[in-house]
Order: structure tokens, then C-alpha cells, then sequence
């Protein structure tokens, strides 16, 4: 199952046109594209699918995301993808 993953923006930068972050997912740092979240900025928290930001939410959410996704034993699939990280 594919699933959007919260991560914080740690900062933002152009790639050929493109508006890409690094973002933070717990302990793995991995590029997204910002292009579709336009009012994302660094310190803002943004649900990743396939190595896009697919939308904004605030750090309670992500928390509460991340909790689910532990209890369901989903946090090591993130671990365990070839990449390490929610992009690959």
C-alpha cells in the first residue's frame, strides 16, 4: 500500500524550475517537490506521496499521523524501502 507520509520542511530550493524541499521524515532526510503545496515553507509540515507534497498540515497532525502509522507497524515499511525514505 502507498501512503503519504508527514514530514517538516527543512529548507527549499529551485531544481531547474522546480520548487524542491528537503524534508524531514522522523530520522531520514529526503527531496521533495513543492510545486503542488506553493504556501509550503521551511517549519511547515507536508504529507509526501511518491516524492511530491501533496498537502499541508500542522505538527499536531503529523504527530498523530506518526503514531497511527507506528501502531499499524508501518514506520519500519519507511525504513525498509530501498531509498530509506517515502519517495522511492
Amino acid at each position: 500500500m502507498c501512503l503519504g507520509i508527514p514530514g517538516k520542511v527543512l529548507e527549499s530550493f529551485d531544481v531547474n524550475g522546480l520548487r524542491m524541499a528537503k524534508v524531514q521524515f522522523g530520522g531520514i532526510v529526503r527531496e521533495a517537490c513543492l510545486e503542488y503545496t506553493p504556501e509550503a515553507q521551511v517549519d511547515d509540515y507536508v504529507v509526501v506521496h511518491v516524492g511530491f507534497a501533496i498537502s499541508k498540515v500542522d505538527a499536531e497532525e503529523a504527530a498523530r499521523t506518526y503514531q497511527l502509522l507506528e501502531e499499524m507497524g508501518h514506520l519500519s515499511e519507511l525504513e525498509d524501502s530501498p531509498e530509506g525514505g517515502p519517495n522511492s
